[in-house]
């Protein structure tokens, strides 16, 4: 998946054990369509070799600010020209007070100086050096400076002790790299989803289900996060990771779903219901597994739902909803009759038998100007397209101040 696809990044490495990370996290930039220029201290060279960064990214990596292997011999002026963002992993203690100072008394400190794109900082340390008012007076005044923190990580560190100070994990620090280009719509919002199928028991070991994987919600929660968002993820019963940033609440039946989403809907802003939720549950649910009988079958007897959706488009001041409807045939009837039904302004529905279980998808957004379609896609772009949409109209439905 290239989703940083023609981004150019300067990635710098200041002296510490996190510098190990640094060589998986090119790889990943790499793999996403990157081009990555590493810039080193020598003190990152203590950790880990510059063959070891020119091998895996492909290209020449720079630790002398006299480096004439730039035609001007500016190298603190040529690699930020045209980068898309200088990104330091790790940053030391000592390097963030560099950069809180101005100092510049090395090719990776002079870049950030000269820099003409944005900077982000990975912080990696000992818990007690993060800790450290000096440290956390550094880390205000970055962030005053317009320059992005990500993290730290806390858990287990290389001197044995525990705590925050753990720089990022690669694919964390390729999460908020994602995240950093991607445009707020829904900066400073909250949003619930639902996402994946239900499951409603039979008896102790056999459950009715469908085939929802959950990966269309997962992609809208992530694309969510990555748009400013705070983030519920109400979730059934799937594989899938929890995106991060996201907040991940795991139920199982419609049931619980519907009473997990009416606990937390204080605060929202929008709810977007992309759950399979199961129409009918069982109502005689046996307590012990049922046992087979020669030629005889189970009578199950079906009860009805609670109507998620519908129950929270009803509240007088509840959140904007976003309803979605898997179809087998009919999809633009259905869906817009559902859309009525349901009393909201936005529906997005697709043809189930073609993208189940499928990394691609092609959905149509239906609302009261009709039926719009987008063309075929991931499903990361094309909840990034979703996101796009919702909050177009979530906007114009909000009064004019």
């Amino acid at each position: 998946m290239q989703d940083l696809l023609d981004k150019r990044i300067v990635l710098g490495l200041s002296g510490g054990i996190a510098c190990y990370k640094a060589a998986d996290l090119v790889r990943r930039l790499i793999e996403r369509g990157a081009q990555v220029d590493v810039v080193m201290t020598e003190a990152a060279t203590r950790f880990i070799t510059a063959v070891t960064m020119q091998a895996l990214s492909g290209r020449p990596v720079f630790v002398d600010a006299w480096d004439n292997r730039i035609h001007n011999n500016m190298a603190h002026i040529q690699l930020t020209r045209g980068a898309d963002a200088i990104l330091i992993a790790p940053a030391s203690a000592d390097f963030m007070a560099k950069l809180v100072q101005g100092r510049a008394d090395d090719l990776l400190s002079t870049l950030c100086l000269a820099r003409a794109c944005p900077l982000l900082v990975a912080p990696a340390m000992n818990r007690e050096m993060w800790l450290a008012a000096p440290t956390q007076r550094n880390v205000a005044q970055l962030s005053q400076d317009g320059i992005e923190i990500l993290g730290p990580g806390s858990g287990e560190q290389a001197c044995g002790e525990t705590g925050d100070g753990r720089m990022l994990e690669p694919l964390q620090i390729i999460a908020e790299l994602k995240r950093f280009f991607q445009p707020k719509h829904f900066k400073n919002l909250h949003v619930l989803l639902t996402a994946g199928p239900t499951i409603e028991p039979i008896d102790p070991v056999r459950v009715l289900s469908n085939r929802s994987s959950g990966k269309t919600g997962y992609a809208l929660a992530e694309a969510a996060w990555e748009a400013g968002a705070n983030v519920t993820l109400i979730s059934g019963p799937t594989a899938l990771p929890c995106p991060y940033g996201v907040t991940r609440l795991d139920v199982d039946t419609a049931q619980q779903m519907h009473d997990a989403v009416m606990s937390n809907l204080s605060g929202q802003d929008i709810f977007i219901s992309v759950a399979a939720v199961a129409d009918w549950r069982i109502k005689n649910v046996s307590s012990e597994k049922i046992k087979k009988s020669g030629s005889s079958t189970p009578e199950l007897k079906f009860e009805t739902n609670p109507d998620i959706l519908a129950a929270v488009a009803s509240l007088k001041d509840g959140p904007w909803c976003v309803g979605f409807a898997a179809e087998t045939e009919n999809l633009s009837e259905f869906a817009h009759a559902k859309r009525l039904r349901k009393g909201i302004p936005m529906l997005i529905g697709n043809l189930a038998q073609h993208v189940m279980d499928a990394d691609q998808t092609t959905v149509s957004i239906f609302d009261e100007q009709g039926e719009h379609a987008l063309p075929l896609s991931s499903k990361q772009d094309v909840a990034r397209q979703l996101v796009s949409a919702i909050a177009q109209r979530f906007q114009r439905s909000q009064p004019s101040k």
